[in-house]
């Protein structure tokens, strides 16, 4: 009959007490980290439905942050592209004006000029997208809305040719930007008017007709086009710089609405994160573990295994003769 030793029969328990101490403080290292029990089902029970719902509400708010983000972004860069055509076409309206009040031709002419160069700068801005997207397409988001000026103004100078006195050119004009089948939204704007995101803005916006129309007729009434309406109804010129000022004062509104709704993007920030503080403090005190108490179980498992293995190697050591004495 063979004879377990004494000394065999306790290392075996000993080697299973230190597994078990090994394992619990893996669990508790990791649960004074997280700050979480590791093991939520043993720990709540019953109650582990209500930690389920704050956690899946903790993700709900970290969704919705995210797409507020997206609005956020998209909005800013909106303001700033609205905010660029602004700040370009500040002043031709005076300054064109003046000239043709003295009569400075010359003047006129370095107005004209300047306000072709507006013109590109203003499809330049109205060009900008956030990401793949393009802000100013109505939904042909996926769609550039503008390529170059030349078109348009090549548009408008066949229209001065062709007007025979300035009422008839104001009714095509008005025609070309603001009819459905006109040339602005057939022939330049390669967008859409139609939009289904509620903050977005399209360049078919009243008050970005009216100040591209204005720059349009401006950039074509230099002595360089030499267009013979222009100069006998100087009028039309006074009226599309007149319709730059109009456009600016609309533009200021169009900015304001954007401003409204990057002011409502923001509080529902706010609200979520005052919402996420509640949901976390009611999440803790559900699945929370306290880091100070599980760094001290930690500390106390520590002491236990260097203790059990230190016995354990006693015990490896134990003979017979020594354990008879």
């Amino acid at each position: 009959m063979r004879i377990i030793p004494p000394n065999s029969i306790v290392s075996a328990s000993f080697s299973q007490n230190i597994a078990d101490m090994r394992a619990r403080a893996t669990i508790v290292s990791q649960e004074s980290v997280t700050g979480q029990y590791a093991d939520l089902t043993k720990h709540l029970g019953g109650r582990i439905g209500d930690a389920m719902i704050s956690d899946k509400a903790l993700l709900d708010i970290e969704h919705q942050r995210g797409l507020l983000g997206v609005r956020e972004g998209r909005l800013d860069l909106t303001q700033q592209s609205l905010a660029g055509v602004q700040e370009r076409i500040s002043g031709l309206e005076v300054q064109m004006l003046t000239a043709l009040g003295v009569g400075d031709v010359p003047g006129k002419d370095l107005v004209s000029r300047d306000a072709k160069a507006a013109l590109s700068d203003v499809f330049s801005a109205l060009n900008s997208r956030h990401g793949d997207r393009f802000l100013f397409s109505g939904d042909e988001t996926a769609t550039q809305p503008f390529s170059n000026t030349d078109q348009l103004l090549a548009d408008i100078r066949q229209i001065a040719s062709t007007a025979i006195d300035a009422a008839d050119f104001e009714v095509q004009l008005d025609d070309y930007f603001q009819s459905p089948t006109g040339g602005w939204q057939t022939s330049i704007y390669g967008g859409t008017s139609l939009t289904s995101d509620q903050d977005s803005v399209t360049a078919t916006d009243p008050a970005i007709v009216e100040i591209i129309s204005g720059l349009a007729v401006m950039a074509i009434s230099g002595s360089a086009d030499n267009l013979t309406l222009l100069t006998d109804f100087p009028e039309i010129v006074r009226e599309s710089a007149e319709r730059i000022g109009t456009g600016t004062s609309a533009l200021v509104n169009l900015r304001a609405d954007v401003g409204i709704i990057q002011e409502r993007v923001a509080k529902a920030k706010e609200a979520l994160d005052t919402e996420e503080t509640i949901l976390n403090s009611v999440h803790n005190n559900i699945v929370g573990r306290d880091q100070y108490d599980a760094a001290s179980e930690l500390k106390q498992l520590e002491a236990s295994l260097e203790a059990a293995y230190v016995l354990t190697s006693r015990l490896s050591n134990l003979s017979l003769l020594n354990f008879l004495r």
